[in-house]
């Protein structure tokens, strides 16, 4: 076993014995190294870099105890950052998909604005998030389809076209129509939940 790996499993069995110098040791040594490697991968956007970081070391060390040695701790947290990075991208088109349906950011920004205080504005937005992926499983599936693609996996217009048989100007119809069966699945959805809401609070 090289030098290096020896460090890695040396390190790794301290923080499952729940030593806190090794999680110092830890963070300090790894940090930099994957900030610099997901800054790279998301546009210099020092923001969105942090958060990932923070998000695939928060899940590398649920998963410490799998970890074999077999490749450098540093390789072996690499791979939790790109899984991070991909979801961080689906979360980013996902929310462009709201930015272009202006009904439904004015829904969003009524259930929102104001609440700043509240105790439960975690769970309101958490609740938000839900309503929207519900609303897009509620779509027929040619519709969920290309939204997905073009939202999600990032399919240009003439991809999905090609995906669907069908031309581009076909194609930018049938956005056009998934976005507005979107839009009113997702407007019919926020309706319910504030009808329950108020329901549960007796209002």
């Amino acid at each position: 076993m090289k030098e290096q790996q020896r460090a890695d499993s040396l390190l790794v069995r301290k923080m499952l014995a729940g030593e806190e110098a090794a999680f110092e040791e830890f963070f300090g040594l790894y940090f930099p190294g994957l900030y610099r490697f997901a800054l790279l991968r998301l546009n210099q956007d020092s923001d969105a870099a942090e958060e990932v970081v923070q998000g695939a070391l928060c899940k590398a060390i649920s998963k410490l105890s799998t970890f074999r040695g077999e490749a450098a701790l540093f390789t072996w947290l690499c791979t939790f950052c790109r899984y991070e990075i991909s979801d961080y991208f689906k979360g980013a088109r996902q929310r462009q998909l709201i930015h272009e349906v202006p009904e439904i950011l004015a829904a969003l920004e009524s259930l929102l604005t104001g609440n700043e205080e509240r105790p439960d504005q975690a769970i309101l937005r958490k609740e938000v998030a839900e309503t929207v992926q519900v609303a897009l499983d509620s779509l027929p599936p040619r519709y969920a389809d290309a939204l997905e693609w073009k939202y999600v996996q990032g399919l240009s217009v003439k991809e999905i076209a090609s995906r669907l048989e069908l031309g581009n100007k076909a194609a930018e119809s049938m956005l056009t129509r998934a976005r507005q069966a979107f839009r009113d699945a997702f407007l019919s959805l926020t309706v319910g939940l504030a009808w329950a809401r108020e329901a549960g609070s007796g209002g």
